[in-house]
């Protein structure tokens, strides 16, 4: 699991194995909440196979934020970092494998990777990814048109269209799932 990031993080081997022993692997079915709704996020987990969603209850309504899959981390962030409660849940989509650290455990890797700026930088830009893909999303739903967004993520994104139930991507797109069929099919029509 762990050899893809040992080329972005040239370490000793005697580092690594320390780092890696601090995660923890689980195997869980898909709809697994990994964080509710207002908790406190204390995990970050690396996906070794399956699928995330990142989702919150606005008034009853579902409203999905962002997918995860293979090779990707994934925790409330802000919560994470900051100790806020999560302002979204974390759940599997599909049956996952998991690596998880904790906060505590990570605090502690970072502490001693900041002295080496290559690797803080790389691990930095690693977990804060998630920020960058944020203000993509957020921009979309400003400026694009829910077919644009639907195109968008067909272009940039195909393994969600293909490994994500439709009711989910039309709340990431935030449409219902009626509407998401009727972009699909003028889309179809225009072929």
């Amino acid at each position: 699991m762990f050899s893809q990031f040992r080329n972005e993080f040239p370490l000793s081997e005697e580092k690594w194995n320390e780092y890696i022993s601090y995660f923890d692997r689980i195997e869980v079915p898909a709809k697994t909440i990994l964080l509710k709704e207002g908790e406190i996020s204390k995990k970050l987990f690396i996906i070794e196979k399956g699928c995330i969603r990142v989702w919150f209850n606005n008034n009853g309504k579902d409203l999905t934020t962002q997918f995860f899959f293979e090779n990707q981390s994934v925790a409330s962030i802000e919560s994470f970092m900051k100790k806020f409660p999560s302002q979204a849940a974390v759940e599997t989509i599909e049956p996952s494998v998991l690596w998880y650290i904790h906060k505590n455990d990570l605090d502690k890797i970072l502490e001693e990777i900041k002295e080496i700026p290559d690797l803080r930088d790389r691990l930095i830009n690693m977990l804060f990814q998630r920020t960058f893909d944020y203000m993509k999303y957020f921009v979309s739903f400003i400026k694009d048109s829910p077919a644009q967004r639907y195109l968008n993520l067909i272009e940039e994104r195909p393994q969600i269209i293909q490994r994500v139930p439709q009711h989910y991507i039309a709340s990431y797109l935030g449409v219902t799932t009626v509407h998401l069929s009727r972009i699909k099919s003028k889309l179809l029509q225009k072929k």
